[in-house]
């Protein structure tokens, strides 16, 4: 460090006064559940991983109860080919055969969540790697034959994530689920994460994307919407495409008893920090009105 990058005093004096401030969220979100969704888009360079790891662990500390579930396509396509597997889509979604599911579980339950967990850990926290196949923390049906091993979580067991807590345990999940008779199946990142928000509660799910949030008809990013306002969007096809599904998982999470979700930018730095600890947020927050 040179004499002109050290921090002055007054770096040091607006450091307290951000931190000073921040007591009340850090009081707010004390003892809550946080549920976040990362994206293979998201995870991004090293740099990034070690930079969420550090703010995860950083929730951790402060009192926040963080629940991870992660993504990968980006490294099950890569992997993928590298493999000569080739993939079909039916209506734009991956038929998900026997040598597809094999895959997909390897990178998610892996390569994709141990880099995770050992970002977390490497960063002071304690962090384990699991899929929803332990400890039938996901129990799926298949979507739609046309797609193979595809599933949708049909229940749940948010007791196993408890006693992760209990012992200040961070969990990492892949979206891998258990079928009642013995299959794998592979589950939507988003479904997986609003699934289990549900199950636990959370106070907050937080979606990590590669859109700043929400747009209105103006092309506005839209900081806080009601369930309401959703609908009426999509309805008039302001929000399409692949943000659908997203709002879609927002709507069910909050029926099924989370109190708001957040669609942010997880390629922002320290996206997930600026969302809790800060007076305007980040992304676009989703609850019903108080």
């Amino acid at each position: 460090m040179t004499a002109d990058t050290a921090p002055t005093d007054a770096d040091w004096v607006a450091t307290a006064r951000t931190l000073s401030q921040a007591l009340p969220l850090f009081q707010r979100y004390a003892g809550a559940t946080v549920v976040i969704k990362l994206g293979g888009h998201a995870m991004g360079s090293d740099e990034a991983m070690r930079s969420f790891a550090r703010d995860i662990v950083l929730m951790s500390h402060v009192g926040v109860n963080p629940v991870i579930v992660h993504g990968g396509g980006p490294m099950i396509n890569a992997t993928l080919e590298q493999q000569g597997v080739v993939s079909e889509f039916v209506d734009g979604k991956r038929v998900t055969d026997a040598a597809t599911i094999e895959v997909v579980e390897m990178v998610l339950s892996g390569f994709v969540g141990k880099r995770i967990v050992q970002a977390i850990n490497a960063e002071g926290g304690r962090a384990i790697g699991i899929s929803g196949k332990d400890a039938n923390l996901m129990i799926c049906e298949q979507t739609d034959p046309k797609l193979g091993f595809v599933g949708t979580p049909v229940e749940c067991n948010p007791q196993f994530l408890q006693s992760l807590r209990d012992t200040k345990t961070i969990p990492v999940i892949a979206p891998i689920g258990a079928g009642r008779n013995g299959e794998t199946f592979n589950v939507n990142g988003d479904t997986a994460a609003g699934a289990i928000a549900a199950a636990l509660k959370a106070d907050r799910l937080l979606l990590l994307t590669d859109v700043a949030g929400l747009k209105d008809a103006s092309g506005d990013v839209v900081s806080e919407m009601t369930p309401e306002a959703i609908r009426q969007l999509t309805a008039d096809g302001v929000i399409k495409g692949g943000m659908i599904p997203k709002t879609q998982t927002a709507l069910d999470a909050i029926d099924g008893g989370v109190r708001a979700v957040v669609i942010l930018d997880g390629r922002a730095p320290h996206a997930c920090i600026l969302e809790l600890y800060t007076a305007q947020g980040a992304g676009s927050l989703i609850r019903t009105p108080r």
